[in-house]
């Protein structure tokens, strides 16, 4: 039961660094660009104590709204009782990565544009929506070369 309600109480597996990720931060995580409007993940680097964010933000994702020389401006949407407030917290950029979370959707509306300019060319419709998986179609087995087979398990022996 934990006696010790610090700022970094119960940390000890979340700000770990991860397997063959110890040692100094690499160079290329300050030249990533930031800019205003992008979705990032927060995600705290234990080697750089300076702008870490509060355990509560590890793992969350929010919108870049300031952009300063070491350092961004986030907003978080924070469950408090029954309503969302909007958090502001400036971390620094060895704590925050760029959200994939619209990767996919990025490339969906990239595809669906070229093959709407496609199908445009050709003078046809072409239907862009999603389309769930249908179930497999339905098929009978034949056992004309291919004969039944009884299946019974292997019984257990001992290898002393």
């Amino acid at each position: 039961m934990p006696h010790s309600y610090g700022y970094r109480a119960r940390t000890r597996d979340m700000f770990k660094r991860g397997f063959k990720e110890h040692g100094p931060i690499k160079m290329s995580t300050y030249l990533v660009n930031f800019r205003v409007g992008d979705i990032v993940d927060i995600k705290a680097n234990a080697a750089q104590q300076k702008g870490m964010p509060h355990k509560f933000y590890h793992g969350r994702t929010g919108i870049v709204y300031n952009v300063t020389p070491r350092a961004v401006g986030i907003i978080i949407n924070k469950v408090v009782g029954n309503r969302y407030i909007e958090k502001r917290v400036n971390i620094r950029v060895e704590h925050i990565r760029h959200s994939k979370c619209r990767q996919e959707f990025l490339e969906r509306v990239k595809r669906n544009h070229d093959a709407h300019v496609e199908a445009k060319a050709k003078g046809e419709r072409v239907n862009l929506k999603r389309q769930p998986v249908l179930p497999r179609a339905a098929h009978t087995v034949s056992i004309k070369d291919n004969a039944p087979q009884t299946m019974t398990p292997v019984p257990y022996e001992t290898t002393i």
